[in-house]
């Protein structure tokens, strides 16, 4: 039996990794879950799924769900804060770990993962962004195990040759091509985005997500992370990854060869299908999706971005190929930025102008041997200076 920690089990990853992983309950078993403050789900994940250990964002948080599993006659154990996350990602009885947890604040227990040499299931891409030499690094040193779940990524895992690791111009890969859906706002007039709400923001056409990632699609700042990730998992620059906007979502990403080859993963847009490969590599498991039907489909279209429209884009290209500490603080940025988005204090356009103003204040600084406190208080900096930028926007 596989023991699996899901870092963020109440999310839409979590949950999906959850559903895959009750398909296959003869394989797996959920040791342990964390959530940040939706209690009543976790405790309805606990009933159902009976991990050893369950762990809150706080003390508060594990308060009410202790309250809520009080007549559960063997309910987990029941721990609250960055300990907690911690301990279940590296526990014995853990063999694989789901880092679903959004933004900076799943870096720590992911990264532990890896030193850890635990396999590692990364849907938390911001812990390559701020830390990309970091966790690759304990990645090697462990000997863990590194797999993709966003859908482009795992798409462009599955289009690749085992030995890619050794370089792609060595396995003959000319680049990669990021598939991109455009959000909700791709056919909006530009002179009109100052005036999206959240709501309409986070209306994704072709995908079921978290508030903060459906914003990042609607400005494409989604898309510019997954640059940033790619470069990382694949071992290469931005020099070989192309976005290409794909607003129908069934061509998750493409590898294009030497010899003119393009190799693409087509499916329906379900994150099942990147946890289903994830979990059971090299092995297939049902997914629980269905098949993807192309008649159905009918026709396949194509867009390049328009960076005019999507300037965080553009922003992120350029953090990535600046390098340093340019990922951490463009991350920083855009959390806040989002954030404040969300709450009504920011317009959409603002978004991208707080990011590129913190990117031009704070200096960037390399960090090759630095740890993760110092990439920490990069981000720490940087979303101080990002409030100070959204205080003086603020709508």
């Amino acid at each position: 039996m596989i023991g699996l920690t899901v870092l963020g089990s109440t999310g839409s990853v979590g949950v999906s990794t959850l559903d895959v992983v009750a398909r296959h309950s003869d394989r797996f078993r959920a040791v342990a879950l964390t959530a940040n403050r939706d209690s009543a789900r976790m405790a309805e994940q606990c009933r159902r799924h009976r991990p050893q250990i369950a762990v809150m964002v706080d003390e508060e948080a594990a308060r009410r769900l202790r309250e809520l599993l009080s007549d559960m006659p063997d309910r987990p154990e029941i721990l609250a804060g960055a300990d907690g996350l911690e301990q279940v990602a590296t526990m014995p009885e853990t063999d694989y770990v789901m880092a679903a947890i959004v933004g900076a604040a799943g870096l720590p227990p992911t990264l532990a993962a890896a030193r850890a040499g635990k396999r590692l299931l990364l849907a938390n891409k911001e812990s390559l962004v701020v830390a990309g030499a970091l966790l690759m690094r304990a990645v090697e040193e462990s000997g863990a195990q590194l797999l993709p779940i966003d859908s482009e990524h795992n798409a462009i895992f599955q289009c690749l040759p085992p030995n890619f690791c050794e370089g792609l111009p060595s396995v003959g890969v000319e680049r990669i091509l990021l598939t991109a859906s455009g959000g909700p706002l791709r056919d909006w007039p530009i002179d009109r985005l100052a005036s999206v709400t959240p709501e309409q923001a986070c209306a994704h056409p072709t995908w079921a997500m978290g508030r903060k990632i459906s914003v990042d699609s609607a400005t494409m700042m989604n898309k510019g992370l997954e640059v940033i990730e790619a470069c990382w998992l694949f071992g290469t620059d931005t020099d070989r990854i192309q976005v290409v906007v794909h607003p129908q979502s069934v061509i998750h990403s493409l590898v294009q060869y030497q010899d003119g080859s393009v190799l693409a993963q087509l499916g329906n847009p379900d994150m099942r299908t990147p946890i289903a490969h994830a979990l059971g590599w090299p092995a297939r498991l049902d997914a629980g999706v269905s098949p993807l039907d192309l008649f159905k489909v009918g026709h396949l279209d194509f867009e390049e971005p328009d960076l005019a429209r999507f300037p965080c884009l553009g922003l992120a290209f350029r953090a990535a190929s600046t390098g340093g500490t340019a990922p951490a603080i463009l991350n920083a940025a855009n959390e806040i930025a989002v954030a404040a988005f969300l709450d009504r204090r920011l317009d959409l356009p603002g978004i991208a102008a707080v990011v590129e103003g913190t990117l031009e204040s704070l200096p960037n600084e390399d960090v090759d041997g630095q740890d993760l406190a110092f990439l920490l208080d990069v981000d720490r900096r940087a979303r101080e200076h990002a409030e100070h930028l959204v205080r003086s926007r603020a709508i």
